[in-house]
Formats: C-alpha cells, sequence, structure tokens
C-alpha cells in the first residue's frame, strides 16, 4: 500500500480496555506528532482514562472524504467501536471489542485511509477465555490479511531479532522448524530488510536451535537436518546468512556488530537479550503482511493503569517506526 500524500494517519488500537493501553495513547497525543493519529476505540473508555490522568482530551470523528490533518496535542480522530462493559478488570466479556478494534483498524490500511497499524498490547489468557483462540496479534493480524507466512520481528536502533516460531510451547518447536517454513522465514525477513529497511545486502546471523548448535549431532540434530541445508540453499541465491551458531555467541558485542540482523529459533530464545537491552524503546514489527503494522514490546500492565507512570517510549518508537516504514513508499 502506497499513500498518495505527504502526509500520513496512523491507526492505533489501545489493545486490553483494563490495561495501560489508553492511558499510552491519550499520552502519546499530547505533543506534536509527524502523523495524524487515528485511534479505533471506546470514546468513553478514552475519556474516562484521560479523566483519571487530568490530560486533556478532544475526540474528534475520523473523517476519510478529508485528507490527513496535521496533528494538534490533545486532539484524536477516533473510529468509534463500543465496549461490553465496563473496563475496570479484566472480562472475557469485552474480548470480542478488542478483535474488533483490530478488525477495523486493519480494513482502514486494507481501503487505503490510513497508512499503517500501531497496536497497543492485548492480553492473550483473557481473549482465550472467552472461547476465543488466540495465540497473539502476529498470528491474528496474518489471518485477517490472509498472509499465509509472516514473521515477528522485534527492533531498537542497536538490535534487530525475528524469530522463526513465535508464540509456541517449547516442546513443539523442533516439530515446526521445517525445512520449509525455515525457507520461508528467511526469504520474508530478508526481502523486508532490503525492502522496508533499506539494506541492500544484510548479513543475517542464524542461531541453532540446540546448546552450542547441537555440536556436530551430539545434543540434536536440527541444526544438521534442517538448518544447516537451509541456509546452503539460500546462500546459492546471493543472501549473507552466517550460522547456525550458538545462541549464546550470537548476541556477543564482536557478532553482532557485524549483523543487520538475528534470527533466534524461538520466542525465549532471542527476545530476552534484545529487551534486556531497550526495553521500553523497542519496537515489534510484523514483516510479510502486506500492511504496515508496528507494535509496543510490552504487556498490559494492569497495576499501573491511571497512574500515569506507564513508559510511553516503547509506544512513541512504534508511532516513529510505523511511520518511517509507511514513509518508504514500498508496500
Amino acid at each position: 500500500m502506497t499513500c498518495t500524500t505527504t502526509f500520513h494517519r496512523l491507526a492505533l488500537t489501545p489493545g486490553e480496555p483494563a490495561g495501560i493501553g489508553p492511558d499510552l495513547c491519550i499520552r502519546l497525543i499530547q505533543d506534536a506528532l509527524p502523523a495524524e493519529p487515528v485511534v479505533v476505540a471506546d470514546p468513553g473508555l478514552l475519556e474516562r482514562r484521560a479523566a483519571l490522568l487530568d490530560l486533556p482530551l478532544r475526540l474528534y470523528p475520523f473523517d476519510p472524504a478529508t485528507p490527513p490533518l496535521p496533528h494538534r496535542p490533545g486532539e484524536l480522530a477516533i473510529v468509534p467501536i463500543s465496549l461490553r462493559i465496563t473496563e475496570r478488570h479484566l472480562n472475557p466479556v469485552n474480548a470480542p471489542y478488542v478483535l474488533d478494534t483490530l478488525r477495523a483498524a486493519v480494513t482502514l490500511c486494507q481501503e487505503g485511509l490510513v497508512s499503517g497499524l500501531v497496536t497497543g498490547p492485548v492480553h492473550k489468557g483473557v481473549i482465550n477465555e472467552a472461547g476465543i483462540p488466540f495465540t497473539g496479534h502476529t498470528e491474528f493480524l496474518a489471518a485477517l490479511t490472509g498472509t499465509a507466512k509472516v514473521v515477528m520481528m522485534l527492533a531498537i536502533p542497536e538490535l534487530r531479532v525475528a524469530l522463526a516460531t513465535t508464540h509456541l510451547p517449547l516442546r513443539e518447536v523442533s516439530a515446526a522448524l521445517t525445512r520449509d517454513h525455515l525457507m520461508a522465514v528467511l526469504n520474508i525477513l530478508h526481502e523486508d530488510l532490503v525492502q522496508r529497511f533499506g539494506l541492500h545486502t544484510p548479513r543475517i546471523l542464524v542461531c541453532g536451535l540446540n546448546p552450542h548448535a547441537g555440536e556436530g549431532g551430539h545434543l540434536g540434530c536440527e541444526e544438521i537436518e534442517v538448518i544447516t541445508p537451509v541456509l546452503e540453499t539460500l546462500r546459492e541465491k546471493g543472501m549473507d546468512l552466517v550460522g547456525p551458531i550458538s545462541a549464546d555467541t550470537a548476541f556477543t558485542p564482536s557478532r553482532l556488530a557485524e549483523a543487520d540482523a538475528v534470527l533466534a529459533m524461538y520466542h525465549d530464545q532471542g527476545l530476552p537479550v534484545l529487551k534486556h537491552l531497550g526495553f521500553g524503546r523497542a519496537v515489534n514489527v510484523t514483516l510479510g503482511l502486506p500492511i504496515v503494522r508496528t507494535s509496543v514490546d510490552h504487556g498490559t500492565a494492569l497495576e499501573l493503569v491511571g497512574t500515569g507512570r506507564a513508559n510511553i517510549g516503547s509506544l512513541s518508537a512504534a508511532f516513529a517506526m510505523a511511520l518511517k516504514l509507511a514513509s518508504s513508499g514500498t508496500l
């Protein structure tokens, strides 16, 4: 999707209504922004949260017939979606509301009315308690857009970490790492590093699955049977891939200095390192989608609601990165 104007709109979904997402959206728009934010949410929720935070908020109806407007602090265009019940506590009754905001925001992107989507934190557990199978934003947005394969990547200025598998129990990771799957993940990662991030020949460090990258088969055979053959095939096509290497050496400063991204085999192999370096300023980017989507790097933090102590750094970074990706004009 290529925006036809030089000024952009970005959709915002606050996520779980009992969490800090609404707080963060309200605090984000208190300063001038380089694009017009359009929130997809319940108006009353935002107004009540603004009152708790003692911050100004003027909501105005989103008008798709008008061009994007310069953002004015304290003001926010809204596409209204009604809560099922009050948002004071986690409640499965509100799970459909959370998913409805995502559906509406994706539709805005697909119709070219906004240039990208920035998502606040959802609560996977309460959505599943509502009887709705849900493993995360990444998989849900892939299904909404009819995208067969997407890749989750978290980024800070110093490091990008993509995941070969996302929200899976650890015991299921090995079976999910087939040659076809890993090849598709690396193709998406490489293509988006080139097309979206402007890296002409990105170098990707690829972790092994097992300790010591399997140690020649003594600690597991996935490296020999799956990872190495895939890397050899893709190297022949011109990709600059290093590995498979042990994760405990992939994240050393000397290794990272020569890499544009690291591909971890599972969620908790790579993300603890990135979050240790940059929690509160990292951005979750979904690669492979036909739309721009970024998100915060944290959860719902229910205990911080209404206190004004929630850190807006990750949402600010996610908004800035979504605008940068939208402005690249490569989608």
